[in-house]
């Protein structure tokens, strides 16, 4: 059983994962946004150790704590090679991930199979993560919307092509969005907009 842990950092509201099987005392954190003190407190609190930190992209708002918080934890971080192209406005500094992601592998961590979607859109590199009964979508799909496209890097025909990928999946559990409340995708594809067009319904 999955157990997820919600921390929203930052002044864009970035949702933080700490993720972990219930039996598990290690961990991986996704996305820990631009407060790596309250990540790692958060983490130390409760009594877990940081196996790897995974990204969904590399825009700043998610990946700011990141070298403070590897610094701390010494663990390997995990990117998508496509974001190392982003103009460093956009990504507060180099980024310098430790492992490079591809699409469909699966990760085995803190005791869970987190498989890698390839979800490009709102950047080149944009992932998505399936573990268990969850979806972490990053900044692809929100709670009735999606990721902006109109970065440096963004592009409109990809994030439709990552949405309609996505509303294809045969999952139906809970949705954890890199902004905002999570959702569950049927409900998704029963009420976003942005993802029934992209599906043709």
């Amino acid at each position: 059983m999955i157990q997820i842990d919600t921390l929203t950092v930052g002044s864009y509201e970035t949702n933080c994962y700490i993720v972990r099987a219930a039996s598990s005392r290690t961990c991986v954190v996704i996305d820990p946004g631009y407060e790596p003190r309250a990540v790692w407190g958060q983490v130390q609190a409760l009594g877990l150790e940081i196996q790897a930190i995974l990204l969904t992209h590399g825009h700043f708002d998610h990946v700011g704590g990141v070298k403070a918080l590897q610094q701390e934890a010494r663990c390997p971080v995990y990117l998508h090679p496509a974001d190392l192209t982003l103009p460093e406005s956009l990504t507060a500094g180099p980024l310098e991930p430790t492992n490079l992601l591809e699409d469909g592998q699966t990760l085995e961590l803190a005791g869970l199979s987190l498989r890698v979607l390839s979800t490009p859109g709102h950047t080149p590199g944009s992932v998505c993560y399936i573990a268990e009964e969850a979806l972490f979508s990053g900044d692809t799909l929100f709670c009735r919307s999606c990721g902006r496209t109109d970065l440096p890097g963004g592009s409109w025909p990809e994030m439709e092509g990552s949405l309609k990928h996505l509303g294809a999946l045969d999952y139906h559990g809970p949705v954890y969005p890199g902004h905002g409340p999570a959702t569950q995708m049927d409900r998704e594809r029963a009420y976003n907009p942005y993802l029934q067009e992209a599906m043709g319904l």
